[in-house]
């Protein structure tokens, strides 16, 4: 199970107790929102897609959307979201539970500037009734992140 692995990752970290098991669905951004408590954009949403026949994941804010030729910019391609089976072949994840974090090598995981708004911000832990808060420093640090980037629109008009 992705969020037992999820766990096993955070061990060595002293994080494992810190994940959030909720008793609802936190599947969607308004989902994991209502079961955390949260307003929507702090909901860290993963996003999976297909750059040089390879994984790239970003996460964003969860009021974010992908603006394609920022996402052109970037990766030198079309944004080509996986289709859920091809997510969880490179990931190991369902869709509802994915997360940047106990992902296979090669697995390339971004983080989006919308998050930097926030103190905290809730990824999911690998399974779709799960998340973790984390600073957005620590996010960088326990997704191996390559770096900031920015590739989404819609959210600088949310405070």
């Amino acid at each position: 199970m992705s969020i037992e692995k999820v766990r096993q990752y955070f061990q060595p970290l002293g994080r494992e107790q810190d994940i959030l098991e909720f008793e609802t669905s936190s599947a969607t951004v308004e989902l994991a929102a209502q079961a955390a408590g949260v307003i929507p954009a702090r909901i860290a949403k993963t996003l999976s897609f297909l750059v040089d026949e390879g994984c790239v994941l970003i996460v964003t804010a969860g009021d974010a959307k992908i603006d394609n030729s920022k996402f052109k910019a970037m990766f030198h391609t079309k944004a080509k979201m996986l289709s859920p089976e091809q997510v969880y072949s490179f990931t190991g994840h369902a869709v509802g539970g994915v997360c940047p974090f106990a992902n296979p090598d090669g697995v390339r995981t971004y983080l989006d500037v919308s998050l930097q708004r926030f103190e905290t911000v809730f990824p999911a832990a690998g399974s779709s009734n799960s998340a973790i808060q984390l600073t957005c420093d620590e996010l960088a640090e326990y997704s191996h992140s390559l770096g900031w980037i920015d590739v989404c629109k819609g959210w600088q008009e949310t405070p």
